[in-house]
């Protein structure tokens, strides 16, 4: 397949601003760009779906620009339903430095900020070079700001079109940059990037948008949504990575691994026909497991989340080390044990079970483990010396409630 062609079948295509595009993708070494804003110091798994496509570029002989928006993201792009929380110029630099980093390593391109260039435009220049070329009735066709007018839209968020329009335009003429890829809901903001730069420069500039990700649910991945899985290894472990991976929608895997790997047409078919007749296999989601995680953090990192997934599994807990078993059970149900402890008014203590007969019935059923080991003596003791590392009582109920003690 051509480099439009590879897009298209990827599902990784939704708005091109001109059919001349198609061929100069297939034929011409483009230099393009793509940003987001600071509104964090990590990109999220949606930024990556979005990121990854300046590689696919790259491959197919494009220059990929990174743009982080160091000036646009102290005003913010205009929210569907209500006016974005302004962040602090402190905070803004701090995520600047945090994504760039984060570009140059996983990405290896070109980095830009946007605050470069914008910081020295004043009020008055910025009026007549660039608002004087963007009618209002033009703006206000913007799906994003006809959504707000009802419940009231600032001058501020109202510009941000004209600075992102401006980025386009400073670009082409510092960097030759004649394309700018984003995610499907920038679509009104390239456009007005391609409308500045026609009426200024009577030059014709380029945009393409790809469908957001979506979860099951057609939720999008992102940090407004409170699903963000973080880029940024600290924020998400690799582990937690593998596990909301390794869990993700037989209905959605094989669009996650056109649009999240490198895998060819063919083995990501192949993987399909094999994923439809066995899906209790899991194939398809181990094959997409592996690939994120060892392009984002290394094949180190790939096989430690398995190592920590197969652990789980097996409920053999003992072989973990204390800062694996704050990794795997992050988030679960977690208290602080006081002192030694029969089995049976442990259970009942810390809420692991409602009552010492049901801790009875669950303890003679050999329901209730200990770090990995089953307990069946109703005398038994919890003592610190079970402890793995002298602080850490994984309690296991049943065959996945998991609960954590630490002494």
């Amino acid at each position: 397949m051509n480099c439009y062609e590879d897009l298209e079948w990827r599902g990784l295509i939704k708005d091109i601003s001109s059919e001349d595009l198609k061929k100069k993708l297939n034929e011409e070494s483009l230099t393009f760009y793509i940003g987001t804003d600071p509104t964090a110091d990590s990109m999220h798994i949606g930024h990556f779906s979005s990121f990854l496509i300046a590689s696919r570029l790259a491959k197919y002989g494009h220059k990929p620009i990174l743009l982080v928006g160091g000036a646009t993201g102290l005003i913010g792009d205009p929210k569907p339903s209500q006016e974005r929380q302004m962040i602090t110029r402190e905070e803004v630099e701090k995520n600047v430095a945090g994504l760039t980093k984060q570009a140059k390593e996983i990405f290896g391109f070109e980095v830009v900020n946007n605050y470069d260039w914008i910081k020295n435009i004043n009020t008055i220049d910025f009026l007549r070079d660039y608002g004087k070329y963007i009618n209002v009735n033009y703006m206000l066709d913007k799906d994003i700001i006809a959504r707000r007018l009802d419940t009231g839209i600032t001058f501020c968020e109202f510009a941000y079109t004209i600075l992102q329009g401006l980025d386009f335009l400073h670009l082409y003429h510092e960097k030759g940059v004649t394309l700018e890829v984003a995610g499907s809901d920038q679509w009104g903001n390239i456009t007005t990037g391609i409308e500045l730069a026609r009426k200024k420069d009577d030059v014709e500039l380029y945009g393409m948008t790809m469908p957001l990700v979506l979860d099951a649910n057609g939720v999008k991945f992102g940090k407004t949504e409170g699903n963000a899985l973080w880029l940024d290894e600290s924020k998400t472990s690799s582990y937690e990575l593998y596990q909301y991976l390794i869990n993700s929608d037989d209905n959605c895997v094989i669009d996650y691994l056109k649009k999240l790997t490198f895998l060819t047409k063919e083995e990501i078919e192949e993987i399909e026909v094999k994923h439809k007749a066995q899906p209790e296999l899991r194939l398809a989601q181990t094959t997409l497991a592996k690939e994120v995680i060892t392009f984002l953090h290394g094949e180190e990192s790939y096989n430690h989340a398995l190592k920590l997934s197969q652990v789980l599994f097996s409920g053999d807990v003992a072989s973990l080390t204390g800062k694996e078993i704050e990794e795997v059970f992050k988030g679960i149900s977690t208290f602080n044990i006081e002192n030694d402890e029969n089995i049976l008014d442990f259970l009942v203590k810390y809420g692991i079970l409602t009552s010492k007969r049901e801790a009875r019935e669950f303890v003679s059923n050999g329901s209730i483990t200990i770090n990995g080991n089953k307990i069946t003596d109703m005398e038994a003791m919890i003592t610190k010396d079970m402890a793995i590392e002298g602080k850490y009582i994984v309690v296991r109920r049943g065959k996945k409630k998991y609960h954590l003690g630490i002494f």
